[in-house]
């Protein structure tokens, strides 16, 4: 049976959702419950594929499901943006589900069935968010995974946990109700749509100050992208188990944020009126002020996870300045920022997970000597590392050099210090992990106990995130032609 291209499209949204129940379902049977997960994910993976292939062959592929009102309906299409969050989301889940087994069952942690059916419904959502071809199907998936993954971030029970939750939860649904949803009426009653359109929905003589207005109500709304001073929400998760961790950051929660500014900064209002908006450089300030401050913080967390999740706060910043530059450097170096930070990014917190299960450290101050005992893992974190500096050999070099050219390209020599500057931090708060567990100071007692690495499953995972950092490096054709036939839909020639 030959499926179409718009069928693969909706299944690659409803089959994660359809695995919820049948993860509930074989719940009791571990190894039947879990290879449904990977089977699902790589079944998503070949439907994602081939939507991909087709854009390439130049089709074009649609979907309307439901019309609640006049130019008001759940519909989706598939366009280059979208299909780089697909295929890194695609592409992560089976290997975040192959690292869950792994950690969770040497950790013994309790309501498994509940964690691998509450990811099944976020990247479901996820693909509705990618796929989405307008800003009402966005905000109702942008708002699925919110109340999708409020119970893995709660899900050690305790009552850290439940604070976590309770601000995880109250900082995106607030965010979302008093910005989000207000900037999409405004967009719906000044432009007359919410579609997403190439060059923007907004005519040329639009006020450029309610335009303005908008931009920030956008830019604040998106709370997923953690903006400074709404970016609490992500520390707080930190109290979730790693592999929750590493889909908040790098597989769904978090990507979905930025490339939903990202996606309304190009489709909404086009780079030509983003460029002209008064709003546009306060938006840039405040993101490279997230950059700067979220690192700085970063500096100061001897919890490895929480060091992490500040230098998420910093690094999704790259991604808004991306967007917010305007220009064809900004938007490519953003675009592929998405997909270098993600598989970086995973394998810090695999590393980190693995850590924990392993050696029961969480503290960056107890982990000299570390790599003798854990040599595979504390060199991917090395890798992984390198890729979020964004130095050779690895993928996040690409990504930053655009971003760089960007805002050269527009003069911004402020916000290319910031990239720099931003850069050294990051070196500055990563590098000397690995170096510690591979050359303990003189003098710090080291245990050696041997080999001790994390179980099978989460070090085959990380070990392939990890290759990924560097394939990425090697070959990032496949990410930067996406990227740039973004600017080519919206009739952007590169270099302006």
């Amino acid at each position: 049976m030959i499926i179409s291209l718009e069928s693969m499209l909706q299944l690659s949204i409803i089959l994660p959702l359809l695995a919820t129940l049948a993860i509930v379902i074989t719940g009791r049977n571990p190894n039947l419950r879990e290879t449904l997960s990977i089977g699902t994910a790589l079944v998503v993976i070949y439907f994602v594929v081939n939507l991909y292939l087709g854009i390439k062959q130049g089709e074009t592929i649609q979907v309307h499901w439901w019309e609640l009102l006049p130019g008001l309906q759940i519909s989706f299409n598939i366009e280059p943006l979208g299909l780089i969050f697909a295929l890194i989301a695609s592409f992560l889940w089976p290997i975040t589900t192959v690292y869950s087994i792994g950690y969770m069952r040497t950790h013994k942690e309790q309501n498994q069935t509940r964690f691998y059916a509450c990811f099944a419904i976020a990247i479901g959502s996820v693909m509705g968010i990618a796929f989405a071809a307008n800003l009402f199907t966005l905000f109702i998936f942008y708002e699925v995974l919110t109340l999708s993954t409020y119970p893995l971030v709660t899900h050690a029970g305790t009552e850290e946990a439940k604070r976590g939750g309770r601000i995880y939860l109250g900082v995106l649904l607030g965010t979302s109700i008093v910005f989000f949803l207000f900037a999409i009426i405004s967009t719906w009653f000044v432009a007359g749509t919410l579609d997403f359109k190439p060059g923007g929905v907004f005519n040329s003589n639009v006020n450029t100050t309610v335009a303005s207005v908008i931009l920030i109500l956008f830019i604040f709304g998106i709370g997923k992208a953690a903006i400074m001073p709404f970016h609490r929400w992500l520390p707080a998760a930190m109290v979730a188990p790693t592999p929750v961790s590493a889909l908040l950051h790098a597989v769904a929660v978090v990507k979905a944020g930025v490339f939903t500014v990202l996606k309304v900064c190009v489709f909404i209002f086009g780079i030509d009126l983003l460029a002209v908006l008064p709003s546009t450089q306060f938006m840039l300030y405040l993101a490279g002020a997230t950059v700067l401050l979220a690192s700085l913080v970063a500096m100061r967390q001897d919890n490895l996870k929480a060091r992490l999740a500040y230098s998420t706060v910093s690094q999704l910043g790259y991604v808004t300045i991306g967007a917010l530059l305007a220009t064809s450097a900004g938007v490519i170096g953003s675009s592929m920022h998405i997909g270098m930070h993600a598989f970086g990014k995973i394998t810090l917190f695999f590393c980190a997970g693995a850590i924990l299960v392993a050696a029961h450290q969480s503290k960056i101050s107890e982990m000299h000597g570390l790599g003798r005992q854990m040599p595979i893992t504390m060199a991917a974190f090395f890798l992984a590392s390198l890729s979020i500096i964004g130095v050779p050999p690895t993928g996040g070099t690409w990504s930053k050099w655009f971003l760089l050219m960007g805002t050269m390209e527009t003069e911004q020599w402020f916000l290319m210090a910031v990239l720099m500057i931003s850069s050294l931090l990051n070196t500055a708060y990563l590098l000397p992990i690995p170096y510690r567990a591979f050359f303990p100071a003189r003098g710090i007692a080291v245990t050696e106990t041997g080999l001790k690495e994390a179980p099978l499953p989460s070090l085959i995972a990380l070990s392939i995130s990890t290759i990924g950092c560097v394939v990425l490096f090697v070959y990032p054709q496949p990410l930067y032609e996406l990227a740039r036939a973004i600017l080519d839909i919206s009739g952007l020639a590169y270099g302006k």
